[in-house]
């Protein structure tokens, strides 16, 4: 169990049978009455958003989630095949397990896989990786690091948008959670 003055940021706790991860808490002290915490929690599954209102000093079953570093192997039809680092078992896990990250997975990559009481709730990627630019169109004389973007298709088949100056071929950093282009990878 957990007060609910002692939530941060990344806390987890257990609510209505699911995992929930703190993304913003304040603590308020009104004038009149008792305190209270106001809080945004993301549910750790689904990746919806809540705010919820807790007493000062209440208490909420807090999440015991495990984290295990594990390395894509291969994929063995619809199944990414993983395996745990530590003790070399391997694991098969969906697209729909992984989510809209799966687009990012390349073989030999390095994840650490988010399990709570034997359920497996989510995969968490490095922030930023470098990917090989596999199609891309064509840039043209003149396109400058400062001028628009266009699409490119990476090697695992995910797309951002890179500026005009970009060819195929050329190895890109890509920030994970946002999709975006950080810079090229010599």
């Amino acid at each position: 169990m957990i007060s609910s003055n002692d939530f941060r940021t990344g806390t987890s706790i257990e609510l209505d049978g699911s995992v929930w991860r703190v993304v913003e808490f304040l603590h308020v002290k009104p004038g009149k009455g008792s305190a209270f915490v106001r809080t945004k929690l993301k549910n750790v599954k689904g990746g919806n958003t809540v705010e919820k209102t807790f007493r000062a000093g209440e208490t909420v079953p807090q999440a015991v989630i495990e984290k295990t570093d594990m390395q894509h192997t291969y994929r063995d039809g619809e199944d990414l095949v993983f395996m745990d680092l530590g003790t070399y078992e391997e694991v098969r896990l969906t697209a729909a397990d992984i989510g809209p990250q799966v687009k990012y997975i390349k073989e030999e990559m390095a994840v650490s896989v988010v399990s709570w009481n034997g359920r497996i709730l989510e995969v968490e990627l490095p922030n930023a990786i470098v990917l090989e630019v596999t199609q891309t169109d064509p840039g043209v004389k003149g396109d400058t690091a400062t001028g628009g973007t266009k699409p490119a298709i990476l090697e695992t088949g995910a797309q951002v948008m890179v500026p005009l100056f970009i060819t195929i071929g050329e190895k890109i950093k890509v920030d994970t959670r946002t999709d975006t282009y950080l810079g090229r990878e010599s």
